[in-house]
């Protein structure tokens, strides 16, 4: 018999596509998200769906005591909006991480598969970033994700985990309408919008952009193999991308649409892309989509849902 598991953030983009694998891998799903962000029509059919705050003990207590895996993909995942109410960006993404580890202790849970982020590297030489190497964030959001790993470590002997590190993913289903996360899907819907593109920052930073189903490949195999267990896995492609070759791409597939930069995003990386060697020897993730054909399927998928 498939294992239960309990997916947070199930609303969200990326929650809702992984979510979905494993309903079809037919695996009992138990979904949660506040919605605060992620929304209702995301949702997978065929999933118990629970609307709840982890950030409050009692909701997380209350959660089905036979759930032998954990997918913990909820939290404020901007790090541009973490500035805003920084005790809040702690609650959402810290203290909800430690109130879904005392659950899984609590209920023996075999492992939890935690969503952390590039951020918590903070600036790195130009060259691909290791796991091992001193994390020195550089935002709130950051900051938040390196707590939650290291409260990780310290219960893994009575929780297992696995911690995926995710660089910058997109893809169809991510959330046109929010302009301060995401970075492809940002540019892309000013380009549809308006087609004027407003970049904060240089041109010249560079980021590892890993395509959706990429990420749900990824996601899949450290919640099931195990030898993932007690890991850290970075979850991008190990290819450098400047924001303006990323621009020219979007420029190219939508024409008319250009660009201009003004201003600049508090706490943001100038450039980061993942070495992959765990990613590959160890989970066996090793074929990613290409930035050119993943930007395809995106904006024909855009273009038919930027207004919806």
């Amino acid at each position: 018999m498939k294992q239960k598991v309990l997916i947070t953030g199930v609303g969200g983009f990326i929650g809702s596509h992984i979510a979905k694998r494993f309903v079809e891998e037919g695996y009992t799903v138990v979904g949660v998200d506040d919605l605060s962000m992620g929304r209702k029509e995301n949702i997978p059919e065929g999933i118990e769906f629970l609307q709840k705050d982890l950030s409050v003990a009692d909701n997380v207590a209350a959660f089905p005591q036979d759930c032998t895996l954990i997918l913990h993909l909820a939290g404020q995942s901007s790090g541009e909006i973490s500035y805003d109410d920084p005790v809040a960006d702690l609650e959402k993404n810290v203290v909800s991480t430690l109130n879904l580890i005392q659950y899984g202790i609590r209920n023996q849970v075999e492992r939890i598969v935690y969503a952390s982020s590039m951020s918590v590297y903070g600036n790195v030489p130009d060259e691909p970033v290791k796991e091992h190497v001193f994390l020195k964030p550089l935002s709130v959001y950051g900051v938040g994700k390196f707590a939650s790993e290291g409260y990780l470590r310290v219960y893994q002997a009575k929780l297992p985990f696995v911690a995926m590190r995710m660089f910058n993913v997109y893809g169809p289903g991510q959330d046109l309408s929010n302009l301060r996360q995401g970075m492809v899907s940002i540019y892309l819907a000013q380009a549809l919008a308006t087609g004027r593109i407003c970049v904060k920052g240089s041109l010249n930073r560079y980021r590892d952009f890993i395509y959706i189903d990429d990420v749900v490949e990824s996601w899949f195999r450290a919640a099931t193999e195990a030898s993932a267990l007690n890991r850290i896995f970075n979850i991008g492609t190990g290819q450098k991308t400047t924001v303006g070759e990323l621009l020219k791409q979007i420029c190219d597939n939508i024409p008319g649409s250009e660009f201009y930069v003004e201003g600049s995003t508090p706490g943001d990386q100038n450039g980061i892309y993942a070495n992959t060697e765990n990613l590959q020897e160890i989970v066996d993730v090793s074929s990613f989509t290409s930035l050119g054909k993943g930007l395809t399927t995106f904006i024909s998928w855009a273009k038919s849902n930027i207004n919806k």
